[in-house]
């Protein structure tokens, strides 16, 4: 283990600085010594000396700072320790009063004002009569407890506030600060006795997809005039998940989705589960495929040929540039007819993948969908809805269903490109969110264009798609 200091390591960095600047010194007087070279330059001719100033100042600097970080560490601890957690209590009133007490008593002694001196003594004594109220230890249990974390947009988040009275003394009526979202909600606490336990019940709004931050709880002591406000800590903050809105599509909304046995290839195989034809037996097959009946009717050898199946694996592509659609409603649509069809795949046990321009979303439990689905923020963008359906093409090749959900602005020449993308054999599907508009289907070229007016209009969309 090394027994250097901080001393002694900024010592050897200025050691090597001297030397180092030494040796650029000797380098330039030998420089100058050597013929077709000029007073100052050193090297090659034409080039300056590689002793400038801001070398000299830069080596300088560094010692400095090697010598005095260790120092301006310790006066940061106690800065944050001690000073700031005095200074910190003052609010923004407090600061005022004492800087007009301070220059009222200043006016006074070089003016000989005393109205200006007894104004300041007034203040000054004010601000002392406030620490009274601020000082002292409130001994809270406190404990913030929401009765779901995760909740719909329109459903109610409730959640409970409960404190006591752990010390062995009365306590004074306080104030309870609950910080949620951008907002603060305020509780008064009574004056409570010892092991009182106070409650109260709080619903948060979820009128909007949001994640919200609720808490942490603080109580506040302040004195009347809320020169000082003293602020502690009682819990951590808790995440509240406000997941869009979704609808249940029920297996027959869903039957564009194969079963088990996957979608069938044009690939031909010794070993499925899509039988397809009979073929000459050839050394090698495997003899559990061999057809008998056929074989003793032909008298030769015939063994079964299948067709390659592929489990269905759902793709969805959630265009997030909101410069494809026409308002904040539509785009929260289009988020929910996402979250919908995946949370259904899922639920039919799936594969999965979800791609917006952003990135893709967690896919492995439809909470972890509607966790990320939660977190999206819409923004215009330079990718557009065919540059997503590019990047999902190559991000899942192995696709067997794709949507693209999109907005109103998307043309139809775009969705025609997006479909261009989609390599062949794997079905593609747009919906199309516009609110206020009736359910329908279309077709351009392979690709099927759905039609969303209202949310709960998807279900029916899906079963036209699935005819």
């Amino acid at each position: 283990m090394s027994s250097s200091t901080p001393l002694t390591r900024a010592a050897d960095s200025f050691k090597r600085a001297t030397a180092a600047v030494s040796g650029k010194i000797r380098g330039a007087r030998t420089s100058r010594n050597e013929p077709g070279n000029r007073p100052g330059r050193t090297g090659k001719p034409g080039k300056p000396s590689s002793l400038h100033p801001a070398a000299v100042w830069a080596e300088a600097a560094g010692t400095a700072g090697e010598f005095l970080s260790p120092a301006w560490r310790n006066v940061r601890a106690v800065w944050l320790k001690f000073v700031w957690p005095v200074l910190s209590v003052v609010s923004l009133l407090g600061w005022v009063v004492l800087a007009a007490a301070i220059g009222l008593w200043w006016a006074g002694q070089a003016w000989g004002w005393q109205e200006a001196k007894a104004a300041a003594m007034v203040a000054f004594l004010l601000f002392v009569l406030a620490i009274a109220f601020i000082v002292g230890r409130s001994a809270y249990g406190v404990v913030l407890d929401l009765a779901r974390t995760r909740v719909a947009v329109g459903d109610d988040a409730v959640g409970s506030i409960a404190v006591s009275n752990v010390s062995t003394r009365p306590l004074l009526p306080a104030a309870l600060e609950l910080p949620v979202g951008a907002n603060t909600a305020v509780f008064h606490l009574p004056r409570m006795k010892p092991a009182q336990v106070h409650e109260d019940l709080f619903t948060i709004p979820t009128a909007r997809r949001a994640v919200i931050v609720v808490g942490p709880v603080r109580s506040v002591r302040a004195d009347p005039l809320h020169l000082l406000r003293r602020r502690v800590m009682w819990t951590e903050p808790v995440d509240l998940f406000v997941h869009p809105r979704t609808v249940s599509l029920g297996s027959s909304a869903a039957g564009f989705i194969r079963d088990l046995e996957g979608m069938p290839t044009t690939e031909l195989s010794s070993a499925d589960v899509s039988f397809h034809a009979l073929r000459d037996y050839v050394p090698g097959d495997d003899r559990r495929h061999i057809h008998w009946k056929t074989t003793a009717r032909t008298n030769k050898l015939m063994v079964r040929q299948f067709e390659e199946t592929r489990r269905a694996h759902l793709a969805i592509a959630l265009s997030i540039n909101t410069e494809e659609y026409d308002s904040e409603p539509e785009f929260e649509m289009a988020i929910s007819v996402a979250a919908s069809i995946g949370r259904q795949a899922i639920s039919e046990q799936r594969d999965l993948d979800v791609l917006t321009q952003k990135g893709p979303l967690r896919c492995e439990t439809g909470r972890n969908l509607l966790d990320d689905a939660t977190r999206i923020v819409g923004a215009p963008m330079r990718k557009t809805a065919v540059d997503l359906a590019r990047n999902l093409s190559d991000a899942v090749p192995n696709a067997s269903v794709v949507f693209f959900v999109v907005g109103s602005h998307v043309s139809a020449t775009q969705l025609r490109t997006c479909a261009a993308s989609v390599p062949p054999g794997v079905r593609s599907l747009a919906v199309r969110v516009q609110p206020g508009a009736a359910p329908t289907r279309a077709n351009i070229a392979d690709l099927t264009v759905l039609t969303v007016g209202d949310l709960d209009d998807l279900a029916i969309v899906l079963r036209k798609a699935a005819a």
